[in-house]
């Protein structure tokens, strides 16, 4: 699962380009390659109803709302290509839910995208809450710092065994037992 390899999250110019996303996605196609046609990729878009929180978040990142076809939310090039499957488009921070569990099933996950610090924990934690067996590759996700991205990765680790933090090499040993 490559949680919204995006250009928003990608430029460095933007206000949420993760400085650790070029080297992080090196892995995310690496460990896609070896996961063949069992890849999900999810995007986060704009959509959200702004009379809820939402319209407070929008009001301090003002940057970020533009509509939900502006480029800035477009994949980053080659990550179409990840997956045979559409992307799961979302306007939250978490992307798990029932459409996952009906794409991926009770096969074990690997996690990987950006940030570590908001959408890849935020999916975390609701998989391991529905009880799926899920590992983080930790050099597959990129946070927003390089402190932001530890401190998740971090968190993540406290809920084993839904949830195990780990490596690409880690990673593509579960995708080829």
């Amino acid at each position: 699962m490559v949680i919204d390899p995006q250009n928003i999250f990608a430029a460095p110019d933007s206000a949420w380009g993760s400085p650790m996303f070029p080297a992080a996605l090196e892995n995310i196609r690496r460990l896609a390659a070896a996961a063949g046609g069992r890849v999900l990729v999810t995007r986060w878009l704009p959509t959200a109803d702004r009379s809820t929180a939402w319209g407070d978040y929008f009001a301090e990142w003002p940057f970020a709302d533009r509509p939900a076809d502006d480029p800035l939310f477009d994949l980053v090039p080659g990550a179409r290509e990840l997956s045979p499957h559409p992307t799961l488009d979302l306007p939250t921070f978490g992307k798990w839910g029932a459409a996952i569990g009906q794409i991926l099933g009770s096969a074990p996950i690997v996690l990987t995208g950006v940030s570590t610090d908001c959408c890849v924990v935020s999916t975390a934690l609701a998989a391991a809450d529905a009880g799926a067996r899920v590992t983080i590759a930790a050099d597959a996700c990129a946070g927003s710092t390089a402190e932001n991205h530890a401190a998740a990765l971090t968190v993540m680790g406290l809920y084993p065994p839904q949830l195990t933090v780990s490596d690409t090499a880690a990673a593509l040993r579960i995708l080829h037992p």
